[in-house]
């Protein structure tokens, strides 16, 4: 069979089994359901197999940096407090897009991976350059884990299970976007609790109300299973403080929308590396000058860098974007101290930070 055959098969495949599948949860006023899963609303990105393999070729040529080309510090000062604190808010910045976050009374953690790899095996994939800021056994016992998206490196089954099993006191519970409880009911765990949320969709857990908002990115886990998740941004509010997780996310019109909908934020967690290629990264993941105009559009008074610094995902050197970032910040004239990036495992303690914030 001669390539454009085979390209032409395995397109038909892919087609083919894409149809099959159902969304149990379609709803046809909603204009990000479709019958067979989910889609962008704003921006539907055309990118496909021969795009990514391109991607891929393009980037074996270049002299990309390794894992030992980096070295990153870890701040532990605070870890011993963090575990048994109960009555300080605090952020800890643990690596990637995980955050431990201790607010209104909850233990908090965003986007768990504390994996060696975000990948479906252990021997290949995006390799960490880092450890966690803070391992699973060295947490406090969390209350509520909050997902973006299932992509290997935001939902990481061997940290899913770890945690279920970390807890001896305090309930457990994911809140995810729709579509992705059937992923964690299959993994058979009894500990925890699963609630999965529709965009602008709200659960309440001791005050504490957890709302899922629009993103701009994608889902898939396997080979044929793309767009049958949803994905999402997620709005954290008690004690009359905001916070906003974008989890990972492309830029689009959904982040003003959501500022004109909440009127402010005093911490925003904003995503600034894994961005090159721009015309094949664009539509999935902000650079830093776009990360800025979240940052803008959201209305927040204070925000932090993630999801960079971790694991080599894209083509751009892995410590670039906090330069890159501090450029942005000043393009805008927005000060460095209110956009801000942490040192693998560094926290903060929030409750000055909220003060200066009131609405």
């Amino acid at each position: 069979m001669n390539i454009s055959c085979f390209r032409i098969a395995i397109l038909i495949s892919v087609s083919l089994l894409a149809s099959c599948a159902s969304n149990s949860h379609y709803d046809p006023t909603k204009a990000h359901h479709t019958k067979s899963g989910f889609k962008n609303i704003y921006y539907e990105d055309d990118k496909g197999l021969w795009d990514f393999l391109q991607w891929r070729w393009q980037k074996q040529s270049k002299n990309i940096a390794g894992v030992d080309d980096y070295s990153f510090e870890i701040d532990k000062t605070h870890h011993q407090f963090l575990k048994s604190n109960i009555e300080m808010q605090t952020l800890t910045w643990i690596g990637h897009a995980t955050f431990l976050i201790q607010f209104s009374g909850l233990n908090i953690l965003t986007d768990p991976q504390f994996s060696e790899r975000a990948s479906p095996v252990n021997w290949a994939g995006p390799q960490r350059v880092v450890p966690p800021g803070i391992e699973v056994k060295d947490l406090p016992e969390i209350d509520v884990v909050i997902i973006s998206h299932d992509h290997y490196d935001s939902l990481d089954s061997a940290s899913v299970i770890a945690l279920s099993k970390h807890n001896r006191q305090r309930h457990l519970t994911f809140i995810v976007p729709l579509g992705m409880k059937a992923w964690f009911d299959d993994l058979d765990l009894d500990s925890i609790r699963v609630v999965e949320l529709d965009w602008a969709q709200s659960h309440k857990i001791n005050g504490v109300t957890f709302t899922a908002e629009p993103s701009q990115h994608w889902s898939k886990r396997g080979l044929f299973d793309t767009y049958q998740r949803l994905w999402a941004s997620w709005v954290i509010e008690g004690n009359d403080n905001r916070i906003f997780f974008a989890g990972d996310t492309g830029y689009a019109k959904h982040f003003k929308e959501i500022g004109d909908k909440y009127g402010l934020f005093d911490l925003a967690l904003l995503p600034i590396g894994a961005y090159e290629p721009r015309w094949f990264m664009k539509s999935h993941h902000v650079n830093p000058e776009e990360a800025v105009k979240i940052h803008l559009d959201i209305r927040s008074r204070h925000s932090v860098a993630m999801h960079w610094g971790t694991f080599i995902l894209t083509d751009e050197p892995l410590d670039e974007p906090p330069g890159k970032l501090a450029e942005a910040l000043n393009k805008h004239r927005i000060d460095e101290s209110d956009f801000e990036v942490y040192q693998h495992g560094e926290t903060r303690f929030l409750d000055t930070l909220f003060a200066q914030s009131k609405y």
